[in-house]
């Protein structure tokens, strides 16, 4: 062989041992020092280190996060939130908020551990990735990593099974303690859920995951039905918003790594088609969180299982960062998809909490404190219908196109005045045009200037698995999870 054949082939052994051993190195599994830290870093923490960590992020990110307590667990530990965004302390008009809330079951502790990764995914990625930067320059994420600390500090790591942990310290389980729509609750409400339900009273989301574990599967609403009784296990209970909560199962379902394929935890568990179920046909259960969500705050919530095992042992952390990382991020880009508006009076003040439904949906929503309001649909036509004590109920007509976001600025009549007919229903535009139908702006034109600096929403992210149509097309994954120095224990 000549020379220069033996100093190519010498070169590429030396790239290959290389590589290996990073892969080594990445998956914890090497006994160098880089290995050392990154199994550190996979790692369960404990309520004080977390509050430990989240604490150093919000000190190391002030113009990116913001760390606050919703209440305290029955023994005292605080409910953190990690409010993720640019700019945390301005409330800019109609940026959305959406929010991740993990561990409400003890026992179940990988979704608490993703909260962490995500955290620093988001703060690390803003410069070098346009779609994380979307994300935090235009949404407002609040993250919650444990909605029940007193149960995750009892639970057993390795205990895939069990409920030791899955309850608060009175032994009441979180997600059947929240007021229901089929069913009056009797059951005390517990510290963790009133502080919950101020905290999604207080805020207007629009978004909302809510990460378990046990199964591998999205869960949409309702989670209870009507007659949910024996006799109606296997059968949905559909809310009004069906294919929006189908659609954003499957955007999580499409994105996770294997969720999409449906595949039972063992021979003798459920299959489920596309990765995703209606609750109630998986099981039917009352005082369920994202049913509440739903009906009492107009925040549409979907319930993510991502394990089956409930509490896996710390070295198989990386690879379901890894299998929901893209999950993660796609999901909240939903959020920028549908109508969003504000409903004001003829003098341009805003209208709090008027309450608007969309066409043929019974479910409907109010408007906050500067009569913002938001709603995710699918591309199509729909009426707006618009009611507040004082007004002549407002119709108004809008189209909604895949990939953009409509504005719809609605002005109420006082009932002193004769209203209008309702505006009539624009042409669709061509689809050369890039910004959508035009948005009807209030007279009051210099008030709302900020509608009209609002981006588009953020093209689909380069998947390593790419929803269309429940089709998958598998893609390489090049960037494993890396703790920023400045976030290290």
């Amino acid at each position: 062989m000549k020379p220069r054949s033996l100093c190519a082939s010498a070169l590429a052994m030396a790239l290959l041992l290389l590589y290996l051993c990073a892969v080594r190195q990445v998956r914890g599994q090497s006994g160098t020092p880089t290995g050392k830290k990154r199994s550190e870093e996979y790692t369960y923490f404990n309520h004080d280190e977390m509050t430990a960590f989240l604490k150093k992020v919000s000190t190391n990110y002030p113009d990116f996060t913001r760390l606050y307590s919703t209440g305290k667990s029955v023994q005292g530990r605080d409910l953190w939130v990690l409010l993720v965004t640019k700019d945390p302390q301005e409330e800019t008009l109609l940026k959305p908020n959406v929010k991740y809330v993990a561990n409400m079951h003890g026992n179940e502790a990988v979704g608490r551990q993703l909260m962490v990764y995500l955290i620093a995914h988001l703060l690390t990625r803003y410069n070098v990735d346009p779609y994380v930067r979307y994300l935090l320059d235009n949404t407002r994420i609040h993250i919650m990593p444990s909605m029940n600390p007193d149960g995750y500090e009892i639970s057993k790591e390795g205990a895939c099974t069990g409920t030791l942990g899955r309850y608060n310290a009175r032994g009441v389980d979180l997600n059947r303690n929240f007021p229901d729509h089929f069913k009056t609750q009797t059951q005390q409400q517990q510290p963790e859920t009133e502080a919950v339900r101020r905290w999604i009273h207080q805020i207007p989301f629009v978004l909302s995951g809510n990460i378990h574990g046990g199964a591998v599967v999205a869960s949409y609403p309702f989670d209870n039905s009507p007659n949910a009784v024996f006799h109606t296990y296997n059968k949905p209970s559909v809310t009004p918003d069906d294919d929006v909560f189908q659609h954003i199962a499957s955007v999580y379902s499409f994105n996770h790594a294997n969720m999409y394929l449906g595949a039972p935890c063992s021979s003798d568990r459920q299959a489920f088609p596309n990765g995703t179920t209606n609750g109630a046909a998986w099981y039917p259960l009352a005082g369920g969180m994202q049913d509440y969500n739903y009906i009492w705050e107009g925040c549409m919530e979907v319930t993510f299982e991502i394990s089956c095992c409930k509490f896996p042992h710390r070295r198989e952390l990386p690879r379901f960062w890894d299998d929901n990382k893209q999950s993660l991020l796609a999901y909240l880009g939903e959020v920028h998809k549908g109508v969003r508006g504000i409903v004001m009076d003829e003098q341009g003040n805003p209208v709090v909490k008027a309450f608007l439904r969309v066409s043929n949906r019974t479910i409907g929503f109010k408007t906050t404190s500067r009569g913002e309001y938001w709603r995710i649909l699918r591309p199509g036509r729909y009426t707006l219908e618009v009611s507040a004590p004082g007004f002549h109920t407002a119709k108004q007509d809008f189209i909604v196109l895949e990939q953009q976001i409509s504005i719809l600025n609605v002005t109420l009549k006082s009932l002193h005045e004769e209203p209008q007919e309702p505006e009539q229903l624009q042409p669709e535009p061509d689809s050369a045009q890039s910004a959508g139908p035009p948005p009807t702006v209030a007279p009051q034109e210099n008030k709302l200037e900020a509608l009209r600096q609002i981006p588009p929403p953020p093209q689909p992210l380069p998947p390593r698995f790419y929803f269309n149509g429940f089709k998958a097309l598998p893609l390489p994954n090049n960037n494993p999870f890396e703790f920023p120095p400045n976030l290290r224990h």
